[in-house]
Parts: structure tokens; C-alpha cells; sequence
């Protein structure tokens, strides 16, 4: 435990005396650019924010070209000041250049670090184990109920075998009945005039 302290002790010294010179080149390029009072402070903020927005965006595992991309934008300006200030550059004579990329860092800064943190996040697929629980834990499908069987349709009546003659009879009555009342006969009718059952009736009715 004592061991692991030491080095996180170690980290934390480290990053701290690395931002303190970081924020103090990134401070000193925006004044020599014109940025001055709290502005300057700005600058090395907006740098470290972006820094740290990509490497959460990295450890994440989600768009990681779009967190490389930032990160190595970051890190270039960071990076950049650092050397500028290292007597490369002349701060009391800085270049019309270095001034449009101070002065346009802001909008590029609060680009990347609203990329970075409002993307949607992908979903991540579900491993094998999780799959086998969803399986395990889903509730049993419901039994269908058994199919009723269909319902068999009554049989048909079989025909009643007519004698033609007593068609041809009945023809000749179905045909008095209408000169006399102008309608055709019904079955009933028929079946009185005709003295036959009704089965009988309705089967010699179907043939005239």
C-alpha cells in the first residue's frame, strides 16, 4: 500500500510541476499575442481541459480516432508554447501567424471539448455471459391451446328420386297456376296440388 502511494505521490508531483510550465508558456504566448489580464490564464486552461476531455474519451473505448485527433491537437499546442518559449521565438516580435492561431484557439478549443463530451456513446454488445442470464431469466412462452377440432358440416339431404311423368305433370300444374294468378307457383303449393311429401315436393319444385 505504502508502495503504491509512492508512486501515485510521484505521478501527482510530476503532472502538477508539468502543468505549472505548461500553463506558464501557454500564458506567456497568448500575452505576447495580445491576450492580456485573465485571458492569458485562459488559454493554458482551455489547452488542458481539451487534453483531459480526449484522454477520458480514449479510456472510454468509444471513438477513439475522434479522441487521437483532439488529443494530438492539444498536445501540439502544449507542446508548441513549450518550445516557442525555449528562445525559438522572439516575444516581444511575434509573427501575424501565431497571433490568428492564438486568436482562433478559442473556437477550436470549445469545438473539440463539445465533441468530446455531448457525443452520443455506442452502445456496447452484450458478452456471452450476459446473453446466457437475458436467456436464463426470460419467462417461459405461454402453451398454446390445443386447436379445437373443426366442426364436420351435416351431410347433405340425398336426392329424391323423381318418376318423370310426375315431373312432366307438375310442369303442366305450375303452368295452369300462373295463367290463372300470374305469379309461379311455390313448393307448398305444389306439394298440395300434387299430393307428394315435402322432400318430394322441393326435389320436383327444383326441376321445373
Amino acid at each position: 500500500m505504502r508502495a503504491q502511494l509512492a508512486r501515485v505521490d510521484a505521478v501527482l508531483v510530476q503532472a502538477l510541476i508539468a502543468a505549472a510550465l505548461s500553463f506558464a508558456h501557454i500564458h506567456d504566448i497568448a500575452s505576447a499575442a495580445g491576450q492580456d489580464g485573465w485571458k492569458a490564464w485562459a488559454y493554458p486552461v482551455s489547452v488542458d481541459l481539451l487534453l483531459v476531455a480526449a484522454w477520458r474519451r480514449l479510456r472510454s473505448g468509444e471513438a477513439k480516432a475522434s479522441g487521437w485527433c483532439w488529443f494530438v491537437i492539444a498536445l501540439a499546442a502544449s507542446l508548441g508554447a513549450n518550445v516557442a518559449t525555449a528562445g525559438l521565438l522572439d516575444l516581444d516580435h511575434v509573427p501575424a501567424w501565431l497571433r490568428i492561431l492564438v486568436a482562433g484557439w478559442p473556437a477550436v478549443a470549445f469545438l473539440g471539448g463539445t465533441l468530446l463530451a455531448h457525443s452520443t456513446p455506442t452502445t456496447k454488445p452484450a458478452n456471452d455471459t450476459e446473453l446466457i442470464e437475458d436467456q436464463e431469466n426470460a419467462p417461459e412462452p405461454t402453451p398454446e391451446p390445443p386447436a379445437q377440432p373443426a366442426i364436420e358440416a351435416p351431410p347433405d339431404r340425398p336426392a329424391v328420386p323423381v318418376p318423370t311423368a310426375l315431373v312432366d305433370h307438375a310442369r303442366k300444374v305450375a303452368t295452369e297456376h300462373h295463367t290463372r294468378t300470374g305469379t309461379p307457383i311455390d313448393t307448398p303449393t305444389l306439394r298440395a296440388r300434387l299430393g307428394v311429401p315435402a322432400p318430394m315436393a322441393e326435389a320436383i319444385a327444383a326441376q321445373i
